[in-house]
């Protein structure tokens, strides 16, 4: 893999980042990502200001390693959140769902490493422009909130490739070491995983929908909401819920007060696999074990070097 690029920017000895997860990516599975060679994650998007801020405190005393936060844009206190970036230090943040070009400066001139998530080379311009380090090209089979384009990563990272200079991570149904290997010959230099980790040991996610995660099959999650902000679903009672509202003509305003709040922590966080929404990746349908989260880096990556050795014999 052209991945010098990525493990110099990241200080990083594996170029494989663990996703930053609602209600799955706290300090605990941030950290042992990082611990084991990758860079793990905090997911700010369902914390509280100062939930986050003891994330970060707790995982700088769980490594020594870098590690980062994600942050989506359109957080309602993205002030106070960027505020806690900075005072705690933290180098390295991957911002998405939002214009980089808002944070991005202000980021860069306090020191920290920026990379923004895509779905499609348009943005992906955009991001490079505001001056982020690198993207993350996440095609339509990632889990949770994705880009109405709707297109697949094995079309969307080559084009985001041709389409900037800076290096491009690529993310949407990565869960193996061959799947690594594939979005290296389409130009990636970095790989970003979420749902293997989401059914990790250290996830923070409810024992109940790890257990579902391992328990998917091909076609059993689908992307919904598309009138609100598309997000790929398991299909359970909720999903056919708002289905088919939306196949009844549901508002916008209708489909929100389905929504409510919390539903995705009812879900992920307190164990409800009906009424919960329950954001997960197509690739969830091969995750049958739960493990520890460096057991599943090594195996992508010990996985990825077997592959490439074999393909490279004569």
């Amino acid at each position: 893999m052209q991945r010098e690029r990525i493990k110099k920017l990241l200080d990083i000895n594996i170029p494989i980042v663990q996703a930053g997860m609602v209600w799955c990516s706290g300090w605990r599975l941030a950290s042992a990502v990082s611990n084991a060679g990758g860079l793990g994650l905090i997911g700010a998007g369902s914390m509280h200001p100062e939930t986050l801020q003891t994330h970060i405190k707790k995982c700088k005393n769980a490594t020594s390693k870098p590690f980062g936060v994600n942050v989506p844009l359109l957080y309602p206190e993205i002030d106070m959140i960027m505020k806690i970036l900075v005072e705690e230090q933290v180098k390295i943040v991957f911002t998405s769902a939002g214009n980089p070009s808002l944070w991005t400066g202000f980021l860069k001139d306090k020191g920290v490493t920026v990379i923004h998530v895509v779905s499609s080379s348009k943005f992906a311009k955009k991001s490079e422009q505001a001056g982020v380090d690198a993207v993350v090209a996440e095609g339509f089979e990632a889990g949770g909130h994705n880009g109405r384009e709707e297109t697949t990563t094995l079309c969307l990272v080559p084009m985001v490739c041709d389409a900037v200079s800076i290096p491009v991570i690529a993310a949407g149904g990565i869960g193996s070491g061959s799947a690594m290997l594939a979005v290296e010959a389409l130009g990636a230099e970095g790989v970003q995983v979420g749902t293997r980790f989401a059914a990790s040991t250290e996830s923070s996610a409810h024992e109940l929908f790890k257990g579902k995660i391992t328990q998917l099959n091909e076609g059993d999650t689908a992307l919904s909401m598309k009138q609100l902000t598309p997000v790929r679903l398991v299909k359970n009672e909720f999903y056919q819920k708002i289905t088919k509202a939306e196949w009844q003509g549901a508002t916008k305003d209708e489909l929100q007060a389905m929504l409510g709040k919390g539903r995705a922590k009812k879900g992920i966080f307190e164990g409800d696999l009906e009424e919960g929404e329950l954001e997960i990746g197509q690739v969830a349908a091969s995750v049958k074990e739960i493990k520890p989260a460096a057991a599943i880096l090594h195996e992508i990556w010990n996985d990825y070097k077997m592959i490439k050795g074999r393909l490279c014999m004569p």
